[in-house]
């Protein structure tokens, strides 16, 4: 079981590590979920997914599809993205994988920080988004 801390992590290079892992069988828990950084500009990141969330809204309420509005949901849909969820080895694979928004006290000090260096350019907290989108967190 690894525990990894999201804090100042790039979404997109933190869910492709994560997917590697999951697909070769390890459990991997994600904590700090809300602290993932999306890069570019903060007005082109909320309209993409304001427009998401329209689509989804206009589609069919009651079926879908429907997309999460919440840190933690949004990062497993990262992720879910890259290991390829029709198969039956990625659904299994994605039963391996919990995300937490914080630190809950039994992962205090075990979550490791990922190697990846917090960007230079212009980004966006899971946290700013989510907020936007309409969450209540």
């Amino acid at each position: 079981m690894k525990v990894i801390d999201a804090d100042g992590a790039v979404l997109g290079r933190l869910a492709s590590q994560i997917a590697k892992q999951l697909v070769k069988g390890e459990k991997v828990i994600v904590v700090n979920a809300e602290k993932a950084v999306i890069t570019g500009r903060k007005e082109d990141i909320y309209s993409k997914y304001k427009q998401r969330i329209d689509r989804s809204d206009r589609a069919n309420p009651k079926k879908g599809p429907k997309f999460p509005k919440t840190p933690d949901k949004l990062f497993k849909r990262a992720v879910r993205g890259m290991v390829g969820y029709t198969t039956k080895r990625g659904k299994n694979a994605l039963t391996n994988l919990k995300v937490f928004i914080g630190t809950p006290s039994e992962f205090d000090g075990k979550a490791e920080r990922h190697q990846i260096k917090p960007p230079r350019c212009s980004y966006t907290t899971l946290d700013e988004l989510c907020a936007y989108l309409g969450w209540k967190g």
